[in-house]
């Protein structure tokens, strides 16, 4: 039996069909989750400081934004300092995305359970 992880979980994509399968693993596994990804940057910023969540599982190839320009966006406020964030993509970009601020980097196609471990506070 899995740990139940009481976590605030944002999850921002533009692929619905992604934030719906996502979305219900995670409540599954406990989390509080929040989606964002179809608005525009500001307003997904907007939603992340509002929000205020525990971790970001961020897409870094979305149409209306790029993941890497808010993933700085999101760096260069400090407010959001305590947030961590998991960058995910079908290019392995990793260490683009650790040296512009997030806290780790799955690849797709990922298993649920590597998502969960990834995504489990203090990781």
């Amino acid at each position: 039996m899995r740990t139940q992880m009481q976590n605030k979980i944002m999850l921002i994509d533009d692929d619905h069909v992604m934030l719906i399968l996502l979305e219900t693993l995670l409540e599954l596994e406990g989390c509080l989750v929040v989606t964002a990804g179809r608005e525009q940057p500001g307003d997904i910023l907007t939603k992340v400081i509002a929000e205020n969540p525990n971790v970001i599982l961020l897409d870094v190839n979305m149409n209306q934004c790029n993941g890497l320009d808010l993933l700085s966006a999101i760096r260069s406020n400090t407010s959001l300092d305590n947030i961590r964030i998991i960058m995910s993509s079908g290019i392995d970009v990793k260490d683009e995305c650790l040296l512009r601020g997030a806290q780790g980097f799955i690849l797709k196609p990922y298993m649920p359970d590597e998502l969960i471990n990834m995504l489990k506070p203090n990781q």
